[in-house]
């Protein structure tokens, strides 16, 4: 069983249960145990661009599944949950977002999926929930950053416990 840690992001409609109904159905997927649930936290959209105001939360999982198998898993609770990802690529706003932050200690660069996340290190709306649920000692396997403690962020305010 591997470790991983997926972020999850709401700026539409009922965020607060589609953030609930994002971790519901991951534990409910087949090689999957969800192990821990991040507080809430509402955020400034990145770069203060002119949209809603995010919920995000991170949760930890062990699971038996691959990196890219917890991936697609993700994708597939992602449209059933209502979200539809425009053509062009473009980020908008979104009902849920489910991104594959830490997958054990591997390095993954693959096409549609990299691991650790590539920008994990510069957003504090994933730094700060992963911290709540990070395992004591939890590091980043490139770059060795501590991630099991955080630096408050005026643009994360903690809004629920898990």
């Amino acid at each position: 069983m591997v470790t991983a840690y997926l972020a999850l992001g709401s700026n539409l409609g009922d965020r607060r249960a589609f953030l609930y109904a994002a971790a519901a159905a991951i534990g409910q997927v087949a090689g999957v145990r969800l192990v821990a649930e991040s507080s809430i936290y509402e955020t400034v959209p990145e770069g203060n661009a002119p949209e809603p105001l995010y919920l995000n939360a991170v949760v930890q999982v062990k699971t038996s599944l691959t990196a890219r198998q917890l991936l697609d898993s993700c994708l597939g609770i992602e449209r059933k949950l209502g979200r539809v990802r425009p053509a062009d690529g473009a980020k908008r706003s979104r009902v849920i977002d489910i991104d594959v932050l830490l997958f054990g200690e591997q390095t993954i660069d693959e096409p549609g999926l990299q691991v650790p996340h590539p920008a994990l290190l510069t957003r504090p709306f994933v730094r700060i929930p992963l911290a709540d649920v990070a395992t004591p000692g939890l590091s980043h396997p490139q770059a060795g950053e501590r991630l099991d403690t955080s630096t408050p962020d005026p643009g994360v305010r903690r809004v629920s416990a898990p």
